[in-house]
């Protein structure tokens, strides 16, 4: 092959969901409905928790900063698809193609160890209630996110630094609506080998040690909610952890089954619709899984909508 099918690429072409202009207006429309849903439930969130005294307990500390993370997951992604539909070009440029799987490999990292911090949250305020207190400190909650942040860092860095040693053909376009890695390495003509193994391995860090870690803690928090003998414990407790399952269910399951399944299996359109699930759909749901089934966010979000009215007026 000649020398210059490998120069390093100038952009790639986003082709994202559909080529079809009638499909892509109504796309359009429900990503950017979807982007602002999430933005502004997960903003209410934010403020809703810092507003009230009652909340700045360890699990709304660290819903606060899923929220916050969710606003910048989608943000990776979204704008740049709903600009591309507005200018008509789908291009987007080398380094900003790596820029853009940077941070969307980041954010997603972080939202999953979040996700199992507040899943061993969960485990020892059901499981050792009397400990809770001096074991779920805010010193140890402030480290919790902080590791979880570097981790993903570190993560997301390995991923991109090893992309730049690969070469790409002539053949730019990438069968996604963002810069994700799997449809890179794709793309790529030479050998993939060593990043396929860092996905199994390192790329497995942020994905199946936590889910792991969440199967575990709430294995022991089922055990323990069974030996609860009233009814009325055992939803309580049920309850309290519903939510919160429902968000890994949605997250996990699409994540691993793009990322973790046989090769074989893989189509752009499947990878591409599961790829929605897990980087719009569930940061949208997050703010109405976890409001409309507690008492308490939904106290707040009252209160801060008086107060926001009382300061209107």
């Amino acid at each position: 092959m000649e020398a210059a099918n490998f120069s390093r690429v100038s952009e790639f072409l986003l082709l994202g969901l559909s080529q079809d202009p009638r499909q892509q207006q109504l796309l359009f429309s429900a990503f950017l409905s979807m982007y602002l849903l999430t933005g502004l439930g997960n903003l209410l969130i934010i403020l809703a928790i810092a507003a009230d005294p009652r909340l700045h307990t360890p699990m709304y500390f660290f819903l606060a900063n899923l929220a916050f993370v969710d606003v910048c997951f989608t943000s990776t992604t979204i704008p740049k698809m709903l600009a591309n539909h507005v200018s008509g070009h789908k291009g987007i440029s080398y380094s900003g193609c790596l820029t853009q799987m940077f941070f969307f490999i980041w954010f997603a990292g972080i939202d999953s160890f979040l996700l199992t911090a507040m899943a061993y949250d969960r485990f020892v305020a059901i499981c050792h209630p009397l400990h809770y207190t001096t074991s779920i400190t805010p010193r140890l909650c402030g480290f919790l996110v902080t590791v979880s942040w570097a981790l993903a860092f570190a993560n997301a860095l390995t991923h991109t630094v090893l992309l730049t040693r690969l070469s790409f053909c002539a053949h730019n376009q990438v069968p996604h609506f963002f810069c994700d890695l799997s449809p890179l390495l794709k793309l790529a003509c030479s050998d993939t080998s060593l990043n396929d193994a860092m996905v199994y391995t390192v790329g497995a860090l942020p994905i199946i040690t936590p889910f792991v870690g969440i199967l575990t803690s709430y294995t022991r928090i089922f055990t323990a909610v069974l030996r609860i003998p009233s009814t009325g414990g055992k939803w309580k407790a049920f309850s309290t952890c519903g939510s919160h399952l429902s968000v890994v269910s949605l997250f996990y399951g699409t994540l691993i089954g793009v990322y973790f399944s046989p090769t074989s299996s893989h189509t752009a359109q499947k990878d591409t619709v599961a790829a929605v699930m897990y980087t719009v759909v569930t940061p949208m749901l997050n703010p109405f899984i976890y409001t409309l089934r507690n008492r308490d966010m939904k106290g707040a979000l009252g209160t801060l909508v008086q107060r926001t009215a009382v300061l209107v007026r």
